[in-house]
């Protein structure tokens, strides 16, 4: 069941990942060419709503894929000095509680989108509505929930050498 899971969660962390990158290759070309445009006079208009918007999809969208492969940060100076079943214990613990964060920041995130959903909110500049990108980040953060889900129930199961 875990392995199923884990490779619903790798298709899809992978898939925002890739959307991820474009949206910070559309960061980097607007803010090039906002830097290009503005010594001739005529900056891009709402070259800096565009970079807000995109660079939280560049920080959202690979969330999950970032904990798939463990490329956050993580201290572990006292870790490593107990046992390995201390350690799945602690990781187990580490899972369940970042999972509950991340699961109140989704639900917290939502909740604006929608607010400024129904206020009919818009950026200052270029009127873009802007509650989908906020629910994006919404769903971001469910995903890595997911991970972290399926990253607790793998620490559930004892390694071969803990055995």
């Amino acid at each position: 069941m875990v392995s199923a899971l884990e490779r619903i969660s790798n298709k899809l962390n992978k898939w925002f990942t890739w959307i991820g990158g474009i949206a910070l290759l559309t960061l980097t070309g607007i803010a090039c060419a906002n830097m290009l445009m503005r010594p001739i006079g005529s900056p891009l208009k709402g070259a800096y709503e565009l970079v807000g918007f995109f660079g939280a999809l560049v920080v959202a969208l690979p969330l999950g894929y970032a904990q798939i492969n463990h490329s956050h940060i993580s201290v572990d100076i006292l870790a490593t000095r107990y046992s390995k079943r201390t350690k799945r214990i602690m990781d187990s613990i580490s899972s369940v509680v970042c999972m509950a964060f991340f699961i109140l920041v989704a639900w917290q995130s939502a909740d604006y989108a929608t607010a400024i959903w129904k206020r009919g909110e818009t950026s200052e500049t270029l009127r873009i509505i802007y509650y989908p990108f906020v629910y994006l980040v919404a769903f971001c953060c469910l995903l890595l929930s997911f991970v972290l889900l399926i990253d607790f129930l793998k620490s559930l199961v004892p390694s071969k050498g803990e055995r």
